[in-house]
């Protein structure tokens, strides 16, 4: 589960520097850029948890 929370933080952090560089997209850009921070902070949350 780790593993695909990283997968998919790092497609989503290339589609908005895709999106960034390219200058398409408007709000998505930054939107999906939210949407990594979200991803990384979740995982080192939950990542911290050692049962």
């Amino acid at each position: 589960m780790v593993n695909l929370i990283w997968t998919v933080v790092v497609v989503l952090v290339i589609l908005w520097l895709l999106g960034f560089s390219i200058h398409i997209g408007g709000t998505l850009i930054h939107l999906l850029l939210v949407l990594a921070l979200i991803g990384i902070v979740y995982n080192l949350l939950i990542g911290r948890r050692i049962i």
